[in-house]
């Protein structure tokens, strides 16, 4: 694999991961309401999603989609019920002078699983995958090595645009401090996150 391509395969996935979707909505919301750390595990879970697809699709993706399409489906119909279920429990939080500091949040692997069943769970990502590597690189000539560095140009364009809009919206949080404006963000990032799973439910 020439550098050429290497470098043409990051500048991709990094302005396919600008642009928004259910992955960046979900960082966004679940980071606007508890923070940066709660943030980057979701961010860590979509990009060990990238990396199963990498991984499958340079290695018999297509043969493994046609064998599991039900079980991706599956996983797609999970995902969006965790997401609306997540936004359902951020919307019926009422925020407090007392608690505005102490909220509790989801568990830090529920969020890394989040962020796991948004990646596997959208059929278009394992399209997109199947589709987009033969554009850059020839998979049936592809390295262990070439592997591992399509694997750390997924971390480094994915990874940090999410975490990138996880810090955009964690600034926009501590923006507003009043018990009154928290309720407002929470009401507004359970929105986003109900509305993500909606996303992921009727994505085809």
């Amino acid at each position: 694999m020439s550098i050429e391509n290497l470098i043409a395969l990051f500048g991709a996935m990094l302005i396919l991961a600008i642009v928004p979707g259910p992955a960046v909505f979900a960082v966004i919301a679940r980071s606007f309401s508890s923070g940066t750390l709660q943030g980057s595990y979701m961010t860590a879970g979509i990009v060990l999603g990238d990396y199963v697809l990498i991984i499958l699709a340079l290695f018999g993706l297509s043969a493994l989609a046609e064998i599991m399409g039900t079980t991706f489906f599956i996983i797609k119909y999970l995902s969006a019920a965790y997401l609306i279920w997540l936004g359902y429990k951020i919307l019926r939080t009422k925020v407090s002078s007392i608690d505005i500091e102490a909220s509790k949040d989801p568990s830090l692997a529920s969020n890394f699983l989040t962020g796991l069943l948004i990646t596997l769970g959208n059929p278009k990502a394992i399209l997109f995958y199947v589709g987009f590597f033969p554009s850059f690189i020839k998979v049936n000539e592809v390295t262990l090595f070439d592997t591992g560095l399509i694997m750390v140009a997924a971390t480094l364009a994915i990874g940090s645009v999410n975490i990138g809009y996880s810090l955009l919206a964690v600034k926009a949080k501590n923006t507003f401090k009043s018990p009154h404006a928290s309720n407002v963000i929470n009401k507004t990032a359970g929105s986003i996150m109900v509305s993500t799973g909606v996303l992921v439910a009727v994505k085809t």
